[in-house]
């Protein structure tokens, strides 16, 4: 075998001086009602710049345990909790013999907020939701994302691409976050994830944005990657080790589908261009990952309020009745497969990948 490519550096210079790091965290609190406080966000801002120039990014870490390469190795609390979670959601769903849905609403858009009134996606997927629960032997969980724009200190962080070092360098799941140095906690995927691991199936109802997924939506997508292939045992690369990543992918990676079998349905709408692509997208994605389509009848594409007034959006949706009816179609179909596939009555072609990636 080659030896190991070389790890490529030299990108854009990133490190803050104290005096932009302290302005940066200042800038958190330049509400007047902190003016009281000065003192003590000054002696925060001092261990937050200590901690941010010795890189300290997990500070809490445990022995990693058994089922490890190196049991004795030190992971992440966090990481570790999650995926205790993530294997708990995965037990329950072997388990229980009646069928867990997760409809995931795509819109950013949420009246708690800027836009002061409520999205036609939340409109769509409580119709979804309405005949879901109408079914028997159907449990539902409901991933509103527009709580990222809507919700206190609701965050996902993006993606940093470890996959393109080297996929055993990306962690099932992410060891990216959080980043206690960069300020780069919170993150809500340590949520999702587990969420994702519990359901048999999956609706997501979005809009488009301008061609594409909101970013909001995007955002978890792009998080999803590790469960596409992603590193199980962070130990085998010593955490984020590029060298060691590089040689075990080179060795000969299996690329382990960590959702596959799992079962999807997508409605997507607009109101002048893009829905086709981006339900073509989507569908391209789930399927790459592994995840069974509910069929034809699973996927649709509409636009509501075709070249009309935004203003009057509301009132298109109110009158489309075929559109709303088409949507329960969708959560029809999409139970029925779920059930189907959980007593193995639907599945993927056991096939050898001659191209595994």
């Amino acid at each position: 075998m080659a030896k190991t490519p070389r790890v490529r550096k030299g990108q854009l210079k990133v490190d803050l001086t104290r005096e932009e790091f302290v302005a940066r965290f200042g800038g958190n609190f330049c509400d007047p009602c902190f003016d009281d406080a000065r003192e003590h966000i000054a002696a925060l801002a001092e261990i937050a710049w200590r901690n941010y120039s010795d890189s300290r990014k997990s500070p809490r870490r445990a022995r990693a345990g058994r089922g490890f390469a190196d049991p004795g190795y030190q992971l992440p609390v966090e990481w570790l909790e999650t995926r205790r979670r993530i294997h708990a959601a995965e037990r329950q769903r072997r388990r229980t013999r009646g069928c867990r849905l997760l409809l995931v609403n795509g819109s950013a858009r949420n009246d708690k907020t800027c836009p002061g009134e409520i999205s036609k996606t939340h409109r769509l997927l409580e119709i979804a939701r309405r005949e879901l629960e109408s079914q028997r032997g159907i449990a539902l969980d409901v991933l509103d994302l527009s709580r990222l724009t809507a919700e206190y200190g609701r965050v996902i962080y993006p993606c940093k691409g470890c996959v393109s070092t080297a996929m055993p360098l990306c962690h099932w799941p992410c060891s990216c976050y959080p980043n206690h140095s960069l300020a780069q906690v919170k993150d809500w995927m340590a949520d999702i994830y587990p969420m994702w691991a519990a359901a048999d199936g999956i609706l997501i109802v979005t809009p488009v944005y301008w061609y594409q997924a909101p970013s909001v939506l995007k955002l978890m997508i792009d998080r999803l990657v590790c469960a596409d292939g992603g590193n199980p045992d962070p130990t085998t690369t010593s955490l984020k080790d590029p060298a060691k990543a590089k040689a075990l992918e080179l060795k000969g990676w299996h690329y382990p589908r960590h959702l596959a079998g799992r079962v999807f349905a997508v409605i997507v709408h607009g109101d002048a261009a893009g829905a086709e692509g981006l339900r073509r997208n989507l569908h391209d994605w789930l399927t790459d990952m592994h995840l069974i389509s509910a069929g034809q009848d699973a996927m649709l594409d509409r636009y509501v309020g075709y070249f009309e007034p935004y203003a009057t959006s509301h009132e298109a949706l109110d009158g489309d009745r075929a559109v709303q009816e088409e949507v329960r179609n969708v959560a029809r179909v999409f139970a029925d497969a779920a059930r189907r596939a959980k007593r193995g009555e639907l599945s993927r072609p056991q096939l050898e990948d001659p191209r595994p990636k």
